[in-house]
């Protein structure tokens, strides 16, 4: 490590030398401007090395401090990288810290419009940008038509997108066209919540190709709704979710935070390819692809270092909006969807059931479901809060003039203490196992699932080091187990000697990966209790002291 740094500063250290003729005098060199200089000698660099490991290891305390302040490690992994947000933070008035990657990043949740039941199609979206697809129309009336979507940014034309457009308006007719139906009703609501945020109105077309515009779409990472919130997103922008609420399935408040996700994207990316692609994979992949380019923010130099599953995202964006404008011309017809003119919000601070309004206002359970997606189990807990109630509106003097006795209605039957608690247990943690694929870290696992890195340590007992083949218990709905583990998969195990809590040394441990396991312990603290510096290798059976015995 000491040669390592050695040789680094030794690189990064020299002052450049003015070459000169050994003949040369003092007064001639200084009269031609020349002055020498000197390599820093051993000792010189000794010590700053020192400095160096000083200053990291004070880094590495700040880091330390902030992971246990910020119990969701996202925020924690996001500061980490604020370096490379800088351009996105001029002109924000306040500290803005990106919410979490993991509510948008996801497994290509973009393929949801494609294995979503009756949406069910053989190729996966990554697959359409490299695949061969042929069509009547020429480039030039793809490009014409292009040119004239008037769109927020001009949109290119290459066999991407090229691709994406034959494949939303030719290969999948029947699920366009009923997608196309309901779009009739959802997008010009969505473009009202746009306008209130001041973004183009085109954004809302990212529902499409996000959950063709199901309301109950669930992805295989657990991203719900419309919008596919991620659980950890979804609570960050104030979406309600709870044993019997989960406002990811509504269309209307999951439309408003993603409209303030896709505003916060753009403030620290300033370039709409890029807020979209975040939306799909997270702000830290896409900051990663921009390094890797060499800086480039141009959507089209990245496209080749963001995740398999995003590069075919933007492309995607544009095809759809493609497919709303033209369909009448590749010969598409909506499909009619039944659905009310107007809907009545209505503010409910009670319990209510579903079966209590039916029962009354004539209205099935199966037209409530469909207006009020967000009631897990047909039950608004107004108790807890102020809800509300989408009611056609043909049915809203009814429930007006019997608000009373709907309230009453067989409450005891609906709401007593058994079904109460068989809610609850209905509403215990979501649990996968995920096997560790080659080439996987814990960062990849936790973006894959919207959870944190932490939370995934804590749920297997594990440190930062996984191997292929290794299986990983995934909790996705923000719970889960509490109880600590060790890599080994049992309960950490610890001993006292002489007023000192010990620990074992298992196969696998680093110092980072046992400061972990306990809190307010660093690696500092377990260096100087057991003698040891930064050469020191721990082996597996060696008994470390951890901390004062309480």
């Amino acid at each position: 490590m000491r040669k390592t740094l050695l040789l680094i500063l030794s690189a990064t250290l020299l002052i450049p030398m003015v070459s000169y003729s050994k003949n040369t005098s003092g007064k001639d060199r200084e009269k031609r401007g020349m002055t020498m200089y000197a390599y820093p000698d051993k000792k010189s660099l000794m010590r700053e090395i020192d400095s160096l490991v000083k200053a990291n290891e004070t880094l590495m305390n700040e880091l330390d401090s902030l992971y246990r302040r910020y119990s969701d490690l996202e925020i924690y992994e996001e500061l980490a990288e604020a370096d490379s947000l800088n351009p996105g933070l001029d002109g924000i008035s306040e500290p803005y810290i990106f919410p979490s990657d993991t509510a948008l990043s996801r497994d290509s949740l973009l393929s949801i419009w494609y294995r979503m039941g009756d949406l069910t199609v053989d190729m996966e979206p990554s697959d359409i940008d490299s695949a061969v697809m042929l069509s009547d129309i020429p480039d030039s009336v793809y490009i014409d038509r292009l040119q004239r979507l008037s769109c927020f940014v001009s949109v290119p034309y290459n066999s991407i997108i090229r691709n994406h457009i034959i494949y939303y308006t030719q290969k999948m007719p029947d699920k366009m066209e009923k997608i196309l139906g309901l779009s009739a009703y959802y997008i010009p609501i969505f473009e009202e919540i746009f306008n209130k945020y001041d973004l183009p109105l085109e954004l809302s077309t990212m529902a499409v190709i996000e959950s063709a515009l199901n309301a109950k779409a669930v992805s295989r990472a657990k991203a719900k709704g419309m919008w596919q919130f991620m659980y950890s997103t979804a609570k960050r922008y104030g979406l309600t979710i709870n044993s019997y609420v989960d406002e990811r399935f509504d269309p209307i408040a999951s439309a408003d935070a993603a409209a303030r996700y896709l505003r916060d994207s753009y403030r620290i990316f300033g370039d709409w390819n890029l807020a979209i692609a975040s939306y799909n994979c997270g702000a830290g992949n896409v900051n990663k692809a921009i390094r890797r380019s060499g800086g480039s923010k141009d959507f089209w130099k990245i496209y080749p270092y963001l995740p398999r599953e995003t590069r075919g995202y933007v492309p995607s964006f544009y095809a759809a909006l493609y497919a709303m404008r033209y369909y009448k011309e590749h010969n598409l017809t909506p499909d009619v969807i039944s659905m009310p003119a107007h809907t009545d919000t209505l503010r409910i601070n009670k319990m209510l059931h579903f079966e209590q309004i039916a029962h009354f206002t004539g209205i099935s359970i199966d037209e409530l479901r469909a207006h009020n997606p967000q009631y897990l189990h047909d039950i608004i807990p107004g108790t807890e809060k102020e809800y509300i109630l989408q009611l056609p509106y043909q049915y809203t003097n009814a429930f007006i003039d019997h608000e009373s006795e709907i309230y009453t209605y067989n409450d005891s039957l609906y709401f007593n203490a058994t079904a109460m608690k068989k809610i609850q247990q209905a509403a215990q943690p979501s649990k996968i196992i995920h096997r560790v694929r080659s080439g996987e870290t814990l960062s990849h696992i936790a973006l894959k699932y919207g959870v944190s890195v932490r939370n995934i340590q804590r749920w297997n007992g594990i440190g930062t080091n996984i191997r292929v083949g290794q299986r990983l218990a995934i909790y996705t709905n923000g719970s889960g187990p509490a109880a600590s583990r060790s890599s080994s998969g049992g309960k950490v195990s610890t001993t006292t000697s002489n007023g000192y809590v010990m620990y074992t040394v298992r196969s696998g441990d680093t110092l980072w990966d046992i400061a972990k396991k306990f809190n307010g312990v660093t690696v500092s603290d377990l260096q100087r209790l057991n003698g040891l510096n930064r050469n020191s290798k721990i082996y597996p059976g060696k008994k470390l002291r951890i901390k004062k015995a309480q």
